[in-house]
């Protein structure tokens, strides 16, 4: 009986929920972006002491004796051992305590999230509008595998991909902002009203939709050729289902699995690489401030900001791996991925 009980035990065991799949799945993650914001947040910091200049000169001026630099040095206590640097500021990191700036002399943590916000505006905005137009043009591109169509849709991703953020910020912000005048050369935070997101955020959004576009494309075209080649794929055909209806109830969905990974690493990047072009149009994201503060040798929001954007990174890296397993029908079953 025992014997009996214990081979259904190990039966039911074995036989893994997707609930306790997924859970395991979450963990593993969590604790690989603990430590890598662990590892992270140590280089960052040992790297922001390296910059060159002195915040008690940076404050107090080209003017002031080397006595006064040393003593607001002190005074900061920017002269004390790097490890007890770095252990006073994460545990008041964790704790809350971002720190001040010196440069804005306001706490380090209102204005950081505050700029991070900002960031997230952007960076949503530049989604919501690559995102459609690069699925529908990968699928597309797929659908018509061979054709004039395909070839363009490839040429055009893989161009747009090789033309970095500033050369094409530059040209837009010099045709349509100097010359022309449509639109503002420096961006701000948009208000709600339709015509002020468009203002403000057009020009800004374009050169990060040039770089995902290609990748997001590419993704979705080679994912989309791989369903379609399938059996099931071409048994539904056989059986005199329509290509539209073949589409969308069996390539679709299966297709955009391994893209959702991309836009999900995409939008972390979005998050991370936006120090050029806020710079460039001037909006007040947090890419723009950390440089603002590296410039400056403002090391506390400095350092927040950085590890900020690590930690939103792979919060979203993780919300994607999450979203893909849970929409994967093998992760479900406890299969690998």
């Amino acid at each position: 009986m025992s014997t009996v009980l214990t081979s259904a035990g190990a039966q039911v065991l074995g036989r893994k929920r997707p609930s306790w799949v997924i859970g395991r799945f979450v963990l593993r993650r969590l604790l690989a972006a603990v430590l890598t914001l662990a590892g992270l947040s140590v280089a960052v910091f040992a790297l922001v002491q390296l910059l060159p200049g002195n915040l008690g000169r940076s404050i107090l001026g080209q003017y002031a004796s080397e006595e006064q630099v040393a003593a607001l040095n002190a005074s900061l206590g920017v002269d004390r051992p790097f490890f007890t640097r770095y252990f006073d500021w994460l545990a008041g990191f964790l704790s809350g305590d971002w720190g001040m700036s010196q440069r804005l002399a306001v706490p380090a943590r209102d204005i950081v999230l505050e700029r991070l916000s900002h960031s997230v505006v952007l960076a949503a905005a530049a989604l919501v509008v690559v995102v459609p137009l690069a699925i529908a043009a990968g699928a597309y591109a797929a659908l018509c595998r061979g054709r004039f169509i395909d070839r363009t849709i490839s040429i055009l991703g893989v161009s747009l991909m090789a033309i970095p953020e500033f050369v094409s910020g530059v040209l837009l912000l010099v045709v349509f902002g100097v010359y022309l005048r449509w639109f503002p050369v420096q961006s701000s935070v948009p208000s709600w009203n339709p015509a002020d997101i468009v203002q403000q955020l057009a020009l800004p959004v374009i050169p990060l939709c040039f770089i995902l576009f290609g990748y997001i494309a590419r993704m979705m075209r080679a994912t989309t050729i791989d369903v379609l080649d399938q059996n099931y794929t071409r048994t539904a055909t056989l059986k005199g289902i329509s290509m539209r209806q073949v589409f969308f109830r069996h390539v679709l969905r299966n297709a955009i699995l391994p893209t959702i990974t991309v836009i999900a690493g995409q939008a972390g990047y979005l998050i991370g690489g936006l120090v050029i072009v806020e710079t460039l149009f001037s909006y007040p994201g947090i890419g723009n401030f950390a440089y603002e503060s590296a410039k400056f040798h403002d090391v506390a929001p400095l350092n927040d900001s950085v590890v900020v954007i690590g930690a939103t990174v792979l919060v979203i890296n993780l919300l994607g791996d999450v979203l893909s397993a849970w929409l994967n029908p093998r992760i479900r079953r406890g299969g690998n991925r």
